[in-house]
């Protein structure tokens, strides 16, 4: 057997029909996983499921807000009534710009309810029915969790809390067989960083994108597929000694700026 297979194993992506997330869920179903898609978006969702279909790979989604708790877990033991839930990746999230005075209320609580409550309920939902299976927990967290980067207060505070929560679900369930590790990438190449620039700076695009991807001492932004290619690898068999672990994918950033 190769290494790194997912073979008969079952696999929840939240926010996988688009950006890093839908390349994860590729990778996984590529390297033998059944994928259920846990998205809000549905015409994204079918687009990317309808799209795999075309490669010969099966998927599956399901609509679903990360931010309600019964929700989630309806959804959730639904799908672990039919297959065991081997892996959940947390990578839903919503990105904000702003220092503490141009964050509203409104924005925090936003951030709050995806970022933080959202990662919360999904690992929560799956916690019963990983205990004694060798279960694993991937949670996307950012460089933000553990470097200031300007204009980004909510972000951070949120991004901050997936990290502090990996540690938390790693020390109190690695006696019950549960692995849960997480990921911090640097700026990636998704749509919606292509959105952002197009969006904020529509006269000088190309001017961004570049100064943008410089900000990673390698000079460029991760591509979605490397982000995938770590999770597959922290939720193969071959990982099975890592638990409680951030892993850093960043081009750099953390240690070679300043």
């Amino acid at each position: 057997m190769q290494p790194f297979q997912l073979t008969h194993k079952t696999a929840l992506v939240t926010g996988g029909a688009s950006g890093i997330g839908r390349a994860i869920a590729e990778t996984f179903a590529k390297n033998g996983a059944r994928v259920v898609i846990l998205d809000f978006n549905e015409t994204q969702a079918k687009e990317v499921v309808e799209a795999f279909k075309a490669e010969g790979l099966e998927l599956q989604y399901k609509i679903c807000d990360m931010s309600k708790a019964e929700e989630v877990q309806q959804i959730v033991d639904a799908i672990a009534s039919q297959n065991k839930i081997d892996i959940l990746v947390n990578n839903a999230g919503v990105a904000h710009v702003g220092n503490i005075e141009n964050t509203t209320e409104a924005d925090l609580d936003r951030i709050y309810s995806i970022n933080i409550k959202g990662v919360y309920n999904c690992a929560k939902a799956v916690i019963k029915h990983m205990k004694g299976n060798n279960g694993v927990i991937i949670n996307m967290a950012s460089i933000a969790s553990s470097v200031g980067i300007s204009d980004r207060f909510a972000y951070s505070m949120s991004k901050g809390a997936v990290l502090t929560m990996t540690y938390s679900i790693a020390k109190d369930y690695v006696d019950q067989g549960i692995r849960c590790n997480s990921i911090s990438p640097a700026r990636v190449h998704t749509p919606f960083v292509d959105g952002f620039i197009a969006k904020n700076y529509p006269d000088n695009q190309e001017e961004m994108f570049e100064k943008l991807s410089k900000t990673q001492p390698l000079g460029r932004m991760g591509k979605p597929a490397e982000i995938a290619h770590l999770a597959l690898y922290l939720a193969s068999d071959e990982a099975s000694f890592i638990t409680g672990t951030d892993f850093p994918i960043d081009g750099g950033f953390i240690k070679l700026n300043g």
